[in-house]
């Protein structure tokens, strides 16, 4: 845990003392090449808003013949939405699409009723090595919709919108924020937005959705007195706006959402509000029934061996 000389919270001030709900500090996993950290699902919290998932992509600097490989895998009942800073990942899917992720693009996968996907390193890039930073996301859908068709769908980052005013950025990637709305069509209430404050400038976080949580991409950011540096998520007391300051030029994302009246179960790339409906899947990855990536059918990632049962995943709301 990271924390830096701040001014102290003002006694008796509520909303000083208790702004940030809960703060993680994401396990780091090096799989070999680019550091993965992931913050949600945590012990301190599974979920916010919709959000279920939440990885950090490296940074990670690929010479040249180099780059990932992650082979064709499965997801049911939920969309995936993949984010990038800097470098580019080929998306290929059971659907046929055959997409370059670049930074700034938003990429919604809903795997619905089930969807394979594969993402891997161009050609090109091999060649040329790259540097590759970014996010992975999972959202969990509405009950009604988990067992919709699958689908993919892209906006460049030149159709999303932007607030440019001095000294602050913000591009929404999802849902309303700072007078701004996104052009992408999620299945439930959800807020995603990638924020660049200069020193000394703040930035209001108000109430308008639920559940919002920030997570620290760089530089270093203040909230109420406390200080934060990158590489945390920071869970925000719901109900009050909240300003956030940078201290030095920072980077942060805003996520979150209205929760979503349920819990969701978690094992390996499968997201459900029905754990029969897990074992329905793990089934029939094992026998092959799900659909093939075309152009990336001669590979896939099997099973897992493991004989866990599925997590039980909660937000804010514990679900009693």
């Amino acid at each position: 845990m990271s924390w830096t000389p701040c001014p102290d919270p003002v006694l008796g001030d509520a909303e000083s003392v208790n702004a940030v709900e809960t703060l993680i500090v994401p396990r780091a996993v090096d799989l070999g090449g680019m550091e993965v950290r992931r913050a949600l699902p945590s012990l301190k919290r599974q979920m916010v808003g919709p959000f279920i998932f939440f990885d950090q992509m490296g940074p990670a600097e690929f010479l040249t013949n180099d780059g990932i490989d992650v082979r064709p895998h499965p997801h049911i009942n939920l969309a995936t939405l993949t984010y990038l800073f800097e470098g580019e990942i080929q998306h290929r899917d059971s659907l046929g699409t055959n997409q370059t992720i670049r930074p700034g693009a938003v990429n919604w996968m809903k795997a619905g009723t089930g969807i394979v996907h594969s993402e891997r390193t161009s050609e090109d890039k091999r060649q040329n090595g790259q540097r590759l930073f970014g996010l992975q996301t999972w959202v969990a859908l509405p009950e009604a919709q988990e067992e919709t068709a699958p689908a993919f769908i892209h906006h460049g980052a030149e159709d999303l919108p932007e607030l440019d005013a001095e000294g602050i950025t913000a591009r929404i990637i999802a849902g309303s924020a700072f007078g701004e709305t996104s052009a992408l069509q999620t299945a439930s209430e959800t807020l995603y937005a990638d924020v660049t404050l200069q020193t000394g400038r703040q930035m209001p976080i108000d109430a308008q959705y639920e559940e919002r949580a920030l997570y620290t991409i760089s530089g270093e950011i203040e909230i109420a007195g406390d200080c934060f540096e990158q590489g945390q998520l920071l869970i925000l007391r719901p109900g009050d706006a909240i300003t956030v300051k940078a201290r030095a030029t920072a980077r942060f994302m805003v996520f979150g959402g209205a929760p979503m009246g349920g819990p969701r179960y978690i094992w390996w790339n499968f997201v459900s509000s029905r754990p029969e409906r897990i074992e329905i899947a793990k089934e029939e990855w094992a026998k092959g029934r799900f659909d093939t990536v075309p152009g990336d059918e001669a590979d896939f990632i099997p099973l897992p061996e493991t004989k866990g049962k599925p997590r039980r995943a909660t937000g804010r709301d514990t679900y009693r």
